[in-house]
């Protein structure tokens, strides 16, 4: 073996969502704000991404989380968050794994039946509380950045299918929500590359059609995931959902950021308010609790302050070998398998 590089992962899943973890054979990229940091990782060491994720060592369904010191003073911790095709603000899911890899690696120490682990993400800080018993994380909570609505009953031309209406909202990323049953989908798991591909369809014409930007943050801009939903069962219910995360796949959890997104729609239309909880369910059954903890705003814009609450289990640890004579330093993909639309490119 003649190793270029050597880069050590704990392997974690959040409700079925892989969520691994870098610890170690990756520097710091370089910024004065976390999200600098994560644009500097994204323009000149996105061969770090593309080795993990890509063929032969990684495939669509993977997420890696890439552990730094914080900037913001009273984080413990950041994370630069890295998807299939993007580098994401925040993302539920793997901030969860995030955060049971750090307590049950002992990165942090676990306290007992409590521990809180203050995460910065691009997006902005987080507070995860974990609930821990045994040395294990039985739960963590994400008190996530504020979520809102951009927009409610926007109406997009997409390709063989019309007009097709649609909310958009902020909860780590934007989101496009569709009420799935409108257009003739139960949301279950047989349906699950037909959904993808409607969702890949959508994600494109609402880029293309929509203006989309943070207020706080013009980097953060642009639809990054369409949520597909069955009508809202109530508060304290389950209601079932399911992300198409690019380039074209079902988020095998129920999505923490978009569950975030969708109660503020909720909020909006006045079918949430502060105190209230949801329970969103994936297509593969597992579950977030969803929870509006207050109001407030953001640059003027009515906010909700957000958590989720989801469990992680980490799978294994790794050593991901770069020989110096392997043709494939940073990967490849393939449409047969890497999504709908088979791309790297957001």
């Amino acid at each position: 073996m003649n190793a270029k590089r050597i880069i050590s992962v704990v392997g974690c899943h959040a409700e079925g969502e892989v969520g691994d973890v870098i610890t170690g054979g990756v520097l710091p990229p370089q910024g004065k704000t976390l999200f600098e940091q994560m644009r500097d990782m994204e323009r000149n060491h996105d061969d770090v991404r593309r080795l993990l994720m890509c063929e032969p060592r990684g495939s669509v369904a993977r997420h890696c989380n890439l552990l730094v010191p914080p900037v913001n003073k009273d984080c413990q911790v950041g994370v630069i968050i890295m998807e299939p095709t993007e580098y994401v603000p925040s993302s539920g899911s793997n901030l969860v794994c995030t955060a049971t890899v750090l307590l049950e690696t002992g990165i942090i120490p676990m306290h007992e039946p409590e521990t809180v682990v203050s995460i910065e993400a691009p997006g902005g800080p987080v507070r995860a509380r974990a609930r821990c018993r045994n040395g294990k994380c039985t739960s963590v909570t994400i008190e996530n950045v504020p979520a809102f609505v951009d927009r409610l009953d926007a109406s997009i031309e997409v390709e063989g299918l019309g007009h097709v209406t649609l909310d958009v909202a902020y909860g780590g990323m934007f989101y496009a929500i569709v009420d799935a049953t409108k257009l003739g989908f139960r949301v279950t798991a047989d349906e699950a590359r037909d959904l993808a591909i409607l969702g890949e369809k959508i994600r494109l014409a609402a880029r293309e059609q929509l203006t989309v930007v943070h207020p706080g943050n013009p980097g953060i801009n642009g639809v990054s995931i369409v949520q597909l939903n069955r009508p809202f069962e109530g508060v304290g219910n389950v209601t079932r959902n399911t992300c198409i995360v690019a380039p074209g796949r079902s988020d095998r959890s129920p999505t923490g950021t978009g569950t975030c997104a969708r109660m503020a729609v909720l909020h909006a239309r006045g079918m949430m308010n502060t105190g209230d909880w949801m329970i969103h369910e994936s297509l593969i059954g597992s579950r977030f609790k969803g929870s509006i903890l207050g109001e407030t705003t953001v640059a003027g814009r009515p906010a909700i302050l957000p958590s989720i609450e989801g469990r992680a289990w980490i799978t294994g640890f790794h050593q991901y070998i770069l020989d110096a004579e392997d043709p494939f330093a940073t990967g490849y993909v393939l449409n047969d398998t890497w999504g709908v639309t088979g791309t790297l490119v957001q």
